[in-house]
């Protein structure tokens, strides 16, 4: 898929702040890292056959499904140490290590996954796929209907974090594991996890909802509808049938990113990384990137358009929208009350997209339910993207609550 946008701005300036992003991620280095998992290899599992074929939450059917999906670490013999991680929406399985020496970056939550880190491979067999609906290998918009024999484009089924999840079961089932340590993520990775303990409450031991919800807030919504707006509106989307003409609408999805990610980040953090810093002369016409921030949100948009779909967007960010334990068990409390996992909930003070008052209505749902559940609101001036950077604080946290899991 090749980039049909085009540069503006000081492509040096915007390759200087991309480095501090990904300082700041931990995904900077040598590949592979001497104290990570090392070189990893991207499998891919393939299930629900015809006549056989998954039946999604709207009805629809869906097969064959294949998964995109990682292991790092060993099974034990009674295979009662693995623990599935669930990415976010601009995630994919490719959560720790490196594909090749020559990577320029590792999994997107590298420092949490290696020996001695809080998901420690020496002790655990950690899981990670792909989602359905996606766009790095799991089926999704951009693969074959076999109907076709074309590219499914919007002919592709409505999914849903129920989807995703019912999905993940049958990898699991087919990697002969009974029963989940722990399954663990943050954003739509926490709504996957908490999808999980109402959906399979005795097959899990321990559940780390991070930065989650278990319904996206109205402003939420609004965001993801401004962002499916902008690919609507590029010409090249062509109602969603770009693939057959080998065009992408390239403006529209960056757009779409550029949005979200000020979502993901704060007020302090944008301040401090750019605050209000000209790249040019505020006299010249540019106005585009003649901020700092402006540059660097065009380089977050253009970076995604070379491995997202925008498709895989519009699906994606709909099943997010859609998410609602309350509605479809009546109440949070009635989703809650055959859970039989123990819960760390975790948020960041500075989130203000899935903020900590969606952290503590989950909270307060478990207890009602008199459920084990830990909570803790970790400071942070990163945003909503906390979790997905260094933090002592998290670490420790979720190292210890897997400690004491017995499964």
């Amino acid at each position: 898929m090749k980039n049909s946008g085009h540069r503006t701005g000081k492509p040096a300036k915007k390759v200087n702040l991309q480095g501090k992003t990904e300082e700041m991620r931990g995904n900077t280095g040598y590949c592979p890292d001497p104290g990570g998992v090392g070189l990893v290899k991207t499998r891919y599992y393939t299930f629900s056959e015809p006549p056989d074929t998954l039946i999604l939450k709207s009805g629809e059917k869906l097969g064959p499904v294949t998964l995109a999906y990682e292991t790092y670490g060993a099974l034990n013999k009674n295979r009662s140490n693995a623990i599935l991680i669930a990415h976010a929406l601009s995630g994919d399985a490719h959560a720790a290590g490196c594909h090749s020496k020559t990577d320029k970056k590792r999994g997107w939550w590298d420092f949490m996954i290696g020996p001695g880190r809080p998901f420690d491979t020496d002790k655990y067999f950690i899981v990670c796929s792909n989602v359905i609906g996606g766009c790095s290998g799991s089926t999704g918009p951009t693969s074959v209907n076999p109907k076709t024999g074309n590219p499914y484009n919007l002919d592709f089924p409505v999914i849903t974090i129920s989807d995703m999840v019912d999905a993940q079961r049958y990898l699991i089932d087919s990697l002969g594991i009974d029963r989940l340590l722990a399954v663990a993520g943050g954003s739509m990775g926490g709504q996957q996890a908490l999808q999980w303990a109402v959906a399979y409450p005795e097959r899990i031991a321990g559940i780390l909802p991070i930065a989650t919800t278990a319904r996206l807030n109205v402003q939420g919504i609004a965001f993801d509808v401004v962002g499916r707006q902008a690919i609507y509106g590029d010409p090249k989307w062509q109602n969603g049938n770009y693939l057959n003409s080998h065009v992408i609408p390239a403006e529209g999805l960056a757009v779409a990113r550029m949005l979200a990610h000020i979502t993901y980040l704060s007020e302090a953090s944008m301040r401090k990384k750019f605050g209000r810093e000209l790249q040019t002369c505020h006299k010249e016409a540019d106005f585009i990137t003649d901020f700092e921030v402006g540059s660097y949100l065009r380089y977050q948009g253009e970076s995604f358009i070379k491995r997202f779909d925008a498709n895989s967007y519009l699906y994606i960010t709909k099943a997010i929208d859609y998410f609602d334990l309350a509605e479809e068990y009546g109440s949070l409390e009635n989703a809650f009350n055959q859970v039989e996992a123990r819960f760390l909930v975790l948020s960041f003070t500075s989130d203000w997209l899935f903020n900590t008052a969606q952290s503590r209505e989950i909270v307060n749902a478990l207890n009602v339910n008199q459920k084990d559940v830990s909570f803790c609101e970790i400071s942070s001036s990163y945003g909503h993207d906390a979790f997905l950077l260094p933090n002592p604080i998290m670490e420790r946290l979720v190292a210890g609550f897997l400690n004491n899991l017995r499964n």
